[in-house]
């Protein structure tokens, strides 16, 4: 078996009782975000901040971005890494829940004050948040500007989003025509499309369809997007 594969585990299972799971070592992109064996994993329920973004304690700024990448490298750091994924978001990330040696990595990160945790996205994780802002740990500190906010003040974060998403239109339009057939696949709702891992659909994948779409965007079932964005 080719040294990839062995690498990661992919379980593509079709029932929604089933979502895809991955395994192998992964380094972390920034504080959320990790990447194994090419595939880029975002920690459900969680949003970090970004790797370029600072903070404040008092009138000195640090560079809590920087940190946040640095604590979750530390925890996945030569261990085994497993992601189970419960959907897509916008980029062709995968959104998952990560554990490194049964530690689950989005609770770490809420924990240690250097991501919030998003109630709608997954895990509840609402007592860590607590529990660093008790602590005044990480971004507790100090003030620090909402991750999502800052993605679209800073030029360049919004233009690598934006670089990714264009890169991800372009995959889907390359796709041979019998992969973007819809003949076959049905999902009842968005709820069927998430369960399954299957989250957003795009118009031309298999399952899409327009009553899905409600703002008529050609993306179904969106998984997180004003958070991601």
């Amino acid at each position: 078996m080719h040294a990839r594969l062995l690498l990661v585990a992919l379980f593509c299972i079709s029932s929604p009782a089933f979502a895809q799971l991955y395994f192998g070592k992964a380094v972390a992109v920034d504080g959320d975000t990790l990447e194994m064996t090419g595939v880029r994993f975002v920690l459900a329920g969680v949003d970090a901040v970004e790797a370029r973004q600072t903070c404040k304690r008092g009138d000195a700024e640090w560079n809590c971005g920087e940190y946040a990448t640095a604590a979750l490298q530390s925890l996945v750091e030569g261990k085994n890494v497993s992601c189970k994924q419960a959907g897509t978001d916008a980029y062709g990330r995968v959104i998952a829940r990560c554990e490194a040696d049964g530690r689950d990595l989005g609770q770490e990160m809420v924990r240690m004050g250097y991501a919030l945790h998003i109630p709608e996205e997954g895990p509840a994780y609402a007592e860590w948040e607590d529990f660093a802002r008790g602590k005044t740990v990480g971004i507790w500190s100090g003030e620090f500007m909402q991750p999502s906010e800052f993605r679209v003040s800073d030029r360049q974060t919004s233009d690598e989003l934006a670089a990714m998403l264009a890169a991800r239109k372009r995959r889907l339009e390359a796709l041979p025509a019998s992969r973007q057939a819809t003949a076959g696949v049905y999902y009842r709702g968005c709820r069927e499309v998430r369960a399954a891992g299957k989250a957003p659909l795009y118009r031309g994948e298999p399952g899409y369809r327009p009553e899905m779409d409600g703002d008529g965007d050609g993306v179904a079932c969106e998984l997180y997007g004003p958070r991601r964005r």
